[in-house]
């Protein structure tokens, strides 16, 4: 399996939404097309996708807002999973957010979800917890 990353554009909206529904990642409100357009206009480059054979098959999204870079929904189809491919979004994701002058990262995982936690641990990222995190909508 050899994975090819690169920007996501607005024809691969659909196969996104469709990955993660598939890939049972947590739906949020903003699991739809406009959210998408919205954020690849605004921050073009932050949604990368990887592909395999032409398949969609992970996804990250690194979004700079010019203070801190943050790391989202980074998916990885259950049939292409345990085999490097997380680890290659993620490095894409944190060299996407450099090449834009983040210094400082930050990743929203699901704390319920093991899968998720599991491969966060052995990262090299660092748990912050002396932090509490508020959200609206």
């Amino acid at each position: 399996m050899i994975a090819t990353l690169r920007p996501g554009r607005p024809l691969d909206l659909t196969p996104v939404l469709a990955l993660w529904g598939a890939s049972e990642a947590e739906p949020t409100h903003t699991d739809d097309i406009d959210s998408l357009q919205r954020l690849i206009r605004r921050d073009p480059g932050a949604l990368l996708v990887a592909e395999v054979d032409g398949e969609l098959v992970g996804t990250v999204i690194a979004a700079w807002d010019g203070w801190r870079g943050s790391v989202y929904r980074l998916v990885v189809s259950p049939a292409h999973r345990r085999r490097g491919l997380a680890r290659k979004l993620l490095a894409a994701a944190e060299e996407r957010l450099a090449s834009v002058g983040a210094v400082r990262l930050q990743a929203v995982v699901v704390e319920t979800d093991a899968r998720a936690v599991g491969f966060w641990w052995t990262s090299g990222w660092e748990r912050q917890s002396a932090r509490l995190r508020f959200v609206r909508g």
